[in-house]
């Protein structure tokens, strides 16, 4: 069977704290580690997305319904379910957060801080695909899943 779960692939989280939620695979390891011996992705992904904001809304308003909370974590493969969407390569799902990141709070933290900026920017002006429409792979992440 060929390998699927690639990093930039869009997919829902089964299981746990995050149970229902969108998230990207940063990295994917397939055999484990030495401290999980399974097969596991780290991910990034959205706890909380933007809501819907019209015209008629204040900048202030405006600013405060388009935030978005973003979570990090390792995943076992069972507790996940990969979609059909893959994220832009300009989003540079790779660079999103590293193992080093993982193994301190502080990097934690920091890698949530990155990943809000980056998703937030992309979240209020999404790339374009081949045709020049916004791109459905980030607007789907973008969208609380509804169940």
């Amino acid at each position: 069977m060929g390998k699927f779960i690639k990093s930039g692939r869009v997919i829902v989280l089964l299981q746990g704290r995050f149970a229902g939620k969108k998230a990207i695979v940063v990295k994917a390891f397939d055999d484990g580690s030495r401290s999980r011996p399974f097969g596991h992705c780290l991910v990034a992904g959205v706890d909380k997305a933007p809501l819907k904001v019209n015209k008629t809304m204040s900048k202030k308003k405006i600013a405060k319904r388009t935030r978005v909370k973003p979570f990090v974590r390792y995943v076992n493969y069972n507790h996940m379910m990969p979609t059909r969407y893959q994220v832009p390569a300009e989003i540079g799902a790779p660079s999103l957060a590293s193992d080093s990141q993982m193994d301190t709070a502080d990097g934690r933290v920091e890698a949530k801080k990155f990943i809000k900026k980056v998703l937030q920017e992309k979240f209020v002006a999404p790339p374009s695909d081949k045709s020049g429409k916004p791109s459905k792979d980030v607007l789907y992440l973008r969208k609380k899943l509804r169940f």
